[in-house]
Formats: structure tokens, C-alpha cells, sequence
């Protein structure tokens, strides 16, 4: 019995991180069910369908409090799965060990842009009124396809910066990316599913937490302040950054 409380504390745990960041939450629980012993490619397969719930119950929540920009999240997914499929076939030919690398360092001088600029509180900029420039939009989402297929990370990690410098308060643009997040990840489920890289029975273990924790991590964001949510961005982002050299350095991480 504390074993399944234990699984359903860590899913809470993750979930709340996933919807407070707008991340998905793949980059705790491939590491998570990894340390578990499930085996890595059953862990990412696995992970993505975990993400659909955690997304889907991040965007609902978000949905009741109308910070979703639907027409950014529709745009961001229609490019990011077909990068998706593109960046996982790269995987065959590109190194991903020295990209992980180069793409580290890259995310650490995104973070610390992120973690100085400037983000609006949404009671100071209504949704409807936020002006995007949607041709480039999509161009944003299929690059963060692409690094989702080839450097297995989740979209979210590209999404927000990316609406932020588009000028999408942080809190629409996490909201935004947890909305994107559930396409592409449903999308990748499939494939992986199709692979035979899903494990359920470590779904219904994990995802009645993940759910729980997302609709958590949405009312948390709710309370929490612009500039406080754009800094603890900034930090979550640098630290999976490192993570990402580290293990592109072939160093042992979890």
C-alpha cells in the first residue's frame, strides 16, 4: 500500500511541476521510471503517454482560468509533430551527444534572457489583446519538434521562451504550451506505442498522480507572480540544460 502512495506522491509532485512550467513533465519521469527500472526506450515511450494526461489536465485547468491562446497552441503543434517524425529520424544520422551539447549552452544564454526580461502580469494584458505575429509562429513549433524528436526533450522547453519573445506573458505562454504539448505528445505515444515502448501498468500507477499534481500546478501558477513564474523558469530551464551537456559528455546523470 506505501508503495502506490508513493507512486501517486511522486506523479503529484511531477504534475505540479509539468503545469506550473508548462513543460509536460518528460524530463522527471523518464529519469524517474529509469531509476525504477524500467529500460530507457520503454521509460521515454512510456513518459510521452504519461505526458498526454498530465497536458490535457494542465490544459483544462488552464482553460478555466482563459489563458490558453488557442490559435498559437493549434499553430505550435500542426509544425512541432511533423518535426517530431523528422527529428527522430535524424537520430540516425546526426550525433546526438555533441548536440546535446551545443544545445545545453545555447538553452543556459536563453535562460538567463529569460530570467532578466521583462513579462507582464496577466490582470495588466487581457488575452484578446495580445498581437502575434502568427506566419512565424508555426516556424517555432516545428523546431520544437524537431529538438523534441531528436534530443528527446519535451516541447515545452522550446514553446515558452519562444512565445515569450513573441510577446506572450509568461502565464499565456505556459498555459499556451501545456495546450500544444498534448498534440505532440499524443502524436509520439502513438509511434512508440506502435513500438511496443509503452508501459501501461506503470501508467495507471503514475498518471492518477500526474493529473492531480497538474490541476494543482495550474492553480498554483494562478497565484504566483509574472516575474517569480519567469524566474523559476529560467532556473528549471538551465538546470535540464546542464543536464542535457552533462549527459551529451557521456557523464553518468540520472
Amino acid at each position: 500500500m506505501l508503495k502506490y502512495i508513493g507512486y501517486f506522491g511522486v506523479g503529484i509532485f511531477i504534475g505540479i511541476l509539468a503545469a506550473l512550467f508548462g513543460l509536460g513533465g518528460g524530463f522527471l519521469i523518464v529519469p524517474t521510471l529509469n531509476f525504477l527500472g524500467v529500460e530507457i526506450h520503454h521509460a521515454v515511450g512510456t513518459s510521452s503517454a504519461a505526458v498526454v494526461f498530465t497536458s490535457l489536465s494542465s490544459a483544462v485547468a488552464y482553460h478555466g482560468q482563459r489563458r490558453i491562446h488557442y490559435k498559437a497552441g493549434l499553430l505550435l503543434a500542426s509544425t512541432a509533430v511533423i518535426g517530431a517524425y523528422i527529428g527522430a529520424w535524424a537520430t540516425s544520422f546526426i550525433s546526438a551527444a555533441q548536440l546535446k551539447v551545443i544545445f545545453g549552452l545555447a538553452l543556459i544564454i536563453v535562460a538567463v534572457r529569460i530570467y532578466h526580461k521583462r513579462t507582464a502580469e496577466p490582470s495588466e494584458v487581457k488575452l484578446e489583446d495580445v498581437k502575434l505575429n502568427y506566419r512565424v509562429v508555426p516556424v517555432g513549433g516545428f523546431f520544437a519538434g524537431i529538438t523534441s524528436g531528436l534530443l528527446g526533450v519535451g516541447g515545452g522547453i522550446i514553446n515558452v521562451p519562444f512565445l515569450t519573445y513573441l510577446g506572450l506573458p509568461i502565464h499565456y505562454a505556459v498555459a499556451t504550451s501545456s495546450f500544444a504539448i498534448v498534440f505532440t505528445a499524443t502524436a509520439g505515444t502513438l509511434k512508440h506505442y506502435a513500438m511496443g515502448n509503452v508501459q501501461v501498468q506503470w501508467l495507471v500507477l503514475l498518471v492518477p498522480g500526474l493529473i492531480t499534481g497538474a490541476q494543482l500546478g495550474a492553480k498554483l501558477a494562478k497565484r504566483t507572480r509574472a516575474s517569480s513564474l519567469k524566474k523559476g523558469f529560467a532556473v528549471i530551464m538551465a538546470l535540464l540544460a546542464l543536464r542535457m551537456i552533462m549527459k551529451g559528455l557521456g557523464l553518468s546523470v540520472p
